[in-house]
């Protein structure tokens, strides 16, 4: 296996979501597909809207955030995925902890646990929720 993903889906807000993403991120290619621009655009039910993200990626050096406005059912946020960013530098990990925690929750606020990494948890303004690690010890 060579690469793990994580796809979210937004009801929505997935524009709004991945440009955040890529904002708290620092940059980063984000590519969007609208439905309109899709050649199944015909094919979708009614309600779906012409300017809904079919499918996005974020690629930012070794992170992938897919996302999307359509589900294959109904989207509900929970526990059962969340994103985790090992980070390089105590700078990095305080500052996309800080900018992804606005408007959201933190849930385990960044501090250094008893394996030695200082490591937080937060759910962001979308209801995803966020691991950050930083092993000053490996870098």
């Amino acid at each position: 296996m060579n690469q793990i993903n994580v796809y979210l889906g937004f009801n929505g807000k997935c524009r709004e979501a991945m440009t955040f993403y890529k904002e708290c991120l620092g940059g980063g290619e984000l590519n969007m597909q609208t439905v309109g621009e899709s050649p199944v655009a015909d094919q979708m039910p009614p309600g779906f809207g012409k300017d809904q993200i079919l499918h996005s990626t974020l690629v930012k050096d070794g992170i992938t955030i897919m996302g999307s406005d359509m589900s294959r059912g109904q989207s509900i946020d929970g526990n059962t995925v969340q994103i985790c960013v090992q980070c390089s530098s105590a700078d990095e990990i305080q500052s996309m902890f800080s900018k992804l925690s606005e408007g959201g929750r933190i849930d385990d606020p960044l501090s250094e646990k008893f394996w030695g990494d200082t490591f937080g948890g937060l759910t962001d303004k979308y209801g995803k929720p966020w691991m950050f690690n930083y092993s000053k010890n490996k870098n």
